[in-house]
């Protein structure tokens, strides 16, 4: 059996078990219902509020993307950067200032 399968098989066997040892606290011990309902509510409650506090943290720190106009007048500086060069390079001035062995 490999590794994945034996903890497969451990969360299935706690998991059972949990479920066993809830339904015989809540049903056949009936000191404990209150207790066991009251842990319950706090559980589902620091769950859920605490995923949405993590949440709410995480919209409030991360900082706003940039706007699309911004992003589409980088790009279009940037091809305009490439379409000069390659003008260059087709005229070949661009070449020579490229290559470290030749001096001018």
């Amino acid at each position: 059996m490999s590794r994945d399968q034996i903890v497969g098989w451990g969360i299935f066997t706690v998991s059972i078990l949990v479920i066993v040892s809830y339904g015989y606290i809540l049903f056949l011990l009936p000191q404990y219902t209150m207790l066991l309902l009251q842990i319950t509510a706090m559980v589902a409650i620091v769950g859920v509020f605490g995923i949405l506090a993590w949440i709410g943290y995480t919209l409030a720190t991360t900082p706003p993307p940039k706007p699309i106009e911004e992003i589409e007048k980088e790009i279009e500086e940037e091809l305009k950067k490439v379409e000069q060069e390659a003008k260059l390079e087709a005229t070949g001035e661009g070449q020579q200032s490229k290559s470290p062995l030749v001096k001018t």
